[in-house]
């Protein structure tokens, strides 16, 4: 897996591909809008200018010339969750196998696969416990792939404890979604 400098940098080399502007263009929008908060700037460049997330999160960080880069998924699996992180990883290289068009957007507390819309949401929900969310419109919850109400940003939510629940099944539902996006 790519370190995140390793990451930043491939999406400052995709960003006029994938949002028409190169990262120093979009700097100069980002200081232009005068806010002075991360969140404001990612939310301006977002519903102004249809960014998706994680490009929206790497200009407002150099917008504000942290310093530290931002790491979120490991802030993530800090601590008690540290043990989850190989489930993480894998659920990760499965979905970015799909496609070279998925897109990994980490957040705060989950991570967003994406294709040209969210197909599934990788949240580590208890030290044990990874909650995959995934979009399967008009399939029917069972015991292991529980449905979710409406509104809900995913669909479906499964319970991830090991790797071994990395199955075909799970991997089909994965794909599913991912080919629906």
């Amino acid at each position: 897996m790519a370190s995140p400098e390793e990451m930043a940098s491939s999406m400052i080399a995709n960003m006029p591909e994938k949002t028409g502007k190169s990262l120093d263009e979009w700097l100069k929008i980002a200081k232009q809008s005068s806010l002075e908060k991360h969140g404001q700037i990612v939310k301006h460049l977002k519903s102004e200018h249809g960014m998706t997330h994680g490009f929206a999160n790497l200009v407002a960080h150099h917008t504000l010339k942290c310093d530290e880069p931002i790491d979120l998924v490991a802030a993530q699996y800090a601590g008690g969750k540290a043990s989850l992180r190989p489930i993480h990883n894998a659920l990760v290289k499965i979905a970015s196998g799909f496609g070279n068009d998925v897109q990994i957007a980490p957040k705060k507390t989950c991570v967003s696969l994406r294709r040209s819309k969210q197909f599934a949401v990788i949240t580590p929900a208890t030290k044990t416990r990874i909650d995959l969310g995934i979009n399967l419109k008009g399939q029917a919850g069972t015991e292991r792939l529980k449905a979710e109400k409406p509104g809900s940003m995913c669909t479906h939510k499964i319970g991830i404890t090991d790797l071994n629940d990395l199955d075909n099944t799970l991997i089909d539902w994965l794909q599913e979604a991912y080919n629906a996006a």
